[in-house]
C-alpha cells in the first residue's frame, strides 16, 4: 500500500494525547465513611471494573475512527508504481501504408485496427498517435474519432528504426511509464531490427486472412513501330493464377484488352498503342492489395530535338546519328555561324575546329548558362588557348600539352547517365577502339570513357562534354566503335530531358519540358481534383521541372502554363509493399507481442491500475463511531 500524502500520517501521533490522558488517570475518587459498607464495596467494584472496560473500548473505536480519517486523508492505493513520481504516457503508431488493404477475419486491416482503437482505449485518457503521414500529440480518442476513421492509405512505409525514433520524441517525462504500442502488420523493410530501451515496447502485428495478390509492376515501350508504339506490361504475383484480364484505357476509353498467363509469378502482356497523345491507364481486377491493380502512363507527341555542329572537319558520322524522325539536325562552317540561332538549339557539337572565335567563346557561354549542351571535340591542330579561354568560360577543365602516342579506349563509367540502359551488364571482353594523339586534361571533371593510363578521353563538367582526341578516321577508329551511337544519342537525349512513360512518387524526378515562358510565368501541375506549382528552373526555351513528394496521389496529370496543357505526365506509386513478406517478430526477439489490439489495452491496464483505498478507511471511521453510539447506548 502506497500514499499519494505520506505527510498526513504524522497526524497519527497525536492519537497518543488521549492514551496518555487516559492512564494518567487524572480524575480521583473520594473515600466516604459508612456503617456498614460490606455489600456497597462490592458493589462498587463491580461498577468500577464495568465503568473501567467502557472507558476502553470508547478509546479505542475513537482512535481507530480518527486514525483511519489521517489514514484516508493521506490517500493510500494500490499499484505497481509511484504515482506521485512517476506519470503514465502512452505513443501509438499505427500503421496505414498500402499492405493495410488486405483483409482479415474482419475486414480491411486498417479498418480493424481503428475500430478496436477507438473501441478500446479509454475515452478519457491522453495519448499520442502518429502514422505514416499524421502527427496527433497529447489528444483524446474522442479528439481524434473522425479524423481516425478517414484514415487513407498511404504509399509512404516508416522503416522500423524512424517509428521507434519518431515514438521516443513523443515522450516528454523523465521518469514516466512509457508505453509504446506499434501497430502494423509489419512487413518486411529495411532496416528490420528492433531497438532496445527504457519504453516498454508493445507489438500488434495483425495479419491478413489471404496474401494472394496480382499486382502490376511496370510498363515500357519495347519498341516504336511506324504505326504506333509495342508497349510491354510486367506483372507479378505469389500465387500462381490462371489467364487475368489486363485493360488499356486512354483516358475513360477502352482501347484494348487481353489476357495474362503466369510463369514463375512473372507474367507479361503486349498492346499495340496507336501514335498520337495517349493519357493511359492499365488495370486489372484483383481481390488482394488494390493500389497495385492500375498503373497510369502517358505518351505525348515527339518533340524533335535541335542540334547544331559547327564543323572543323567532316560530320557524315554525327548526320547518320541524328537522323529527321528525332532530330533537326543542323550544320555549318565555323566561319559561317548564324549567331541568332544558337539559343535556339538544344544541343551544340564543335566538331574539331582548329581555331575557336572569341565570338563563339561568348555565344557558348551564354548557351551553357541556359541549360543547353554542348559537346568539344578537340582537333588534331588546336589552338590551346582559345580551347582554354572557351574551356575556362563553361566549366573548370583545361588543355595542358599533347599526347602522341597510341593508347586503347578500355575504361568506361557503366554507371555515368550517357549509358544507363545501354549495357545489361559490365562489359569487358568487347573490341577496344584506340587513338594515335590526345590531349592532357586537368581540372574537376567526371570521367565517361579513359584510356587504358587512366586519362580521360571523354568527360562531363557542368553539362560541357570534352573528347580529349580527335574524332576522326585518321587519328582514331573510335567513330567504327558500337559505343560513338549511344554516346552521342544520349547526350542530345539529356539536353531535353523528355518525360517518362510514368514516374513513381515519393522519388527525386526530374524532366525538362519545352516551353518559353515570361518572367513572371510559371507552370503548374494538375488534375481534376488538384493542382500544384512545382520545383522549376526556366531556361530560353525550356523549363527543367522537380518533382518529390508531390503528387501525393497516383494518376495523370497535365503540365499547365496557364489555361494552357503543354505536356501530359503520370504518377504511380512504388511497388514495394506488393512484395507481401512480413517479419517474424520472434526472430528479432521481440517481447509483448500481440494479435489483438484489446489484449493490448486490458494488458496496460492491468499493469498500471491504482485501486484508491480512502473511501474503505472513511467507511471503517463511520463504523468506528457506530460501534462508539452501540456501547454508549447499551453497555451498563
Amino acid at each position: 500500500m502506497q500514499f499519494k500524502h505520506p505527510e498526513i500520517l504524522w497526524a497519527l501521533f497525536l492519537l497518543l494525547i488521549p492514551i496518555i490522558i487516559h492512564l494518567f488517570q487524572l480524575r480521583r475518587f473520594k473515600k466516604e465513611t459508612f456503617t456498614n459498607v460490606q455489600f456497597l464495596k462490592q458493589l462498587a467494584q463491580k461498577t468500577r471494573k464495568s465503568s473501567q472496560l467502557k472507558k476502553w473500548l470508547i478509546l479505542l473505536t475513537r482512535m481507530l475512527a480518527f486514525a483511519a480519517i489521517i489514514t484516508a486523508f493521506a490517500q493510500p492505493y494500490l499499484a505497481n508504481r509511484n504515482i506521485v513520481d512517476t506519470t503514465k504516457e502512452t505513443v501509438v503508431y499505427l500503421d496505414n501504408s498500402f499492405s493495410m488493404q488486405l483483409k482479415g477475419a474482419q475486414g480491411p486491416l486498417l479498418t480493424r485496427a481503428i475500430n478496436e482503437f477507438i473501441g478500446n482505449i479509454p475515452a478519457n485518457e491522453t495519448f499520442s498517435l502518429f502514422t505514416n503521414t499524421e502527427n496527433y500529440q497529447n489528444i483524446q480518442v474522442n479528439d481524434i474519432k473522425n479524423e481516425l476513421l478517414a484514415t487513407s492509405y498511404s504509399s509512404t512505409q516508416l522503416p522500423l528504426n524512424e517509428i521507434f525514433l519518431k515514438g521516443q520524441q513523443y515522450f516528454k517525462g523523465e521518469n514516466s511509464i512509457k508505453n509504446f504500442v506499434v501497430i502494423s502488420d509489419f512487413q518486411q523493410r529495411k532496416p528490420d531490427t528492433l531497438q532496445d530501451s527504457n519504453i516498454e515496447s508493445r507489438y500488434v502485428q495483425l495479419s491478413p486472412v489471404s496474401k494472394e495478390n496480382i499486382a502490376i509492376d511496370s510498363a515500357y515501350i519495347k519498341e516504336k513501330e511506324t504505326n504506333g508504339y509495342n508497349l510491354e506490361v510486367l506483372l507479378s504475383t505469389n500465387d500462381e493464377y490462371g489467364n487475368t484480364p489486363i485493360a488499356l484505357y486512354n483516358n475513360d476509353n477502352l482501347i484494348a484488352k487481353t489476357a495474362v498467363s503466369f510463369s514463375n509469378n512473372k507474367g507479361i502482356a503486349s498492346f499495340t498503342v496507336p501514335n498520337g497523345v495517349l493519357k493511359g491507364r492499365i488495370s486489372i481486377d484483383d481481390n488482394g492489395l488494390q493500389y497495385d491493380n492500375t498503373l497510369f502512363i502517358s505518351i505525348n507527341k515527339e518533340e524533335k530535338l535541335n542540334v547544331l555542329s559547327i564543323n572543323g572537319a567532316a560530320d557524315v558520322f554525327l548526320k547518320k546519328i541524328f537522323t529527321e524522325d528525332e532530330f533537326n539536325y543542323a550544320s555549318v562552317p565555323v566561319d559561317a555561324i548564324d549567331y541568332n540561332s544558337l539559343p535556339n538549339q538544344n544541343f551544340i557539337v564543335l566538331n574539331e575546329v582548329e581555331n575557336i572565335p572569341n565570338a563563339l567563346i561568348m555565344a557558348l557561354k551564354s548557351a551553357v548558362s541556359k541549360g543547353i549542351y554542348v559537346c568539344i571535340i578537340a582537333s588534331n591542330k588546336a589552338n590551346q588557348e582559345t580551347y582554354n579561354q572557351l574551356l575556362s568560360e563553361v566549366s573548370r577543365i583545361s588543355v595542358e600539352g599533347t599526347k602522341k602516342q597510341e593508347q586503347l579506349i578500355t575504361q568506361i563509367a557503366f554507371e555515368h547517365p550517357l549509358f544507363q540502359q545501354v549495357f545489361e551488364k559490365k562489359v569487358v571482353n568487347f573490341q577496344y577502339p584506340k587513338s594515335k594523339l590526345s590531349y592532357a586534361i586537368t581540372g574537376n571533371s567526371n570521367k565517361v570513357i579513359s584510356f587504358a593510363d587512366g586519362s580521360p578521353f571523354l568527360l562531363e563538367n557542368n553539362h560541357v562534354y570534352l573528347f580529349s582526341s580527335p574524332l576522326n578516321t585518321n587519328t582514331t577508329n573510335f567513330q567504327s566503335s558500337p559505343l560513338i551511337v549511344p554516346v552521342f544519342y544520349n547526350m542530345a537525349k539529356q539536353s531535353l530531358a523528355l518525360p517518362n512513360l510514368y514516374y513513381s512518387i515519393g522519388e527525386n524526378n526530374q524532366f525538362d519540358v519545352k516551353a518559353t515562358l515570361g518572367n513572371d510565368q510559371i507552370v503548374t501541375l494538375k488534375n481534376k481534383e488538384t493542382s500544384f506549382i512545382p520545383l522549376q528552373q526556366t531556361f530560353t526555351h525550356h523549363v527543367n521541372i522537380t518533382t518529390t513528394d508531390l503528387p501525393a496521389e497516383a494518376g495523370n496529370y497535365s503540365v499547365n502554363n496557364g489555361n494552357e496543357a503543354i505536356l501530359n505526365l503520370s504518377y504511380n506509386y512504388n511497388r514495394n509493399e506488393s512484395k507481401l513478406n512480413y517479419l517474424d517478430l520472434n526472430n528479432l526477439n521481440a517481447t509483448n507481442t500481440y494479435t489483438d489490439i484489446a489484449d493490448v489495452f486490458k494488458n496496460i491496464k492491468s499493469e498500471n491500475n491504482v485501486n484508491a483505498l480512502w473511501k474503505w478507511f472513511v467507511i471503517f471511521a463511520l463504523v468506528c463511531f457506530c460501534i462508539e453510539l452501540l456501547i454508549l447506548k447499551y453497555f451498563k
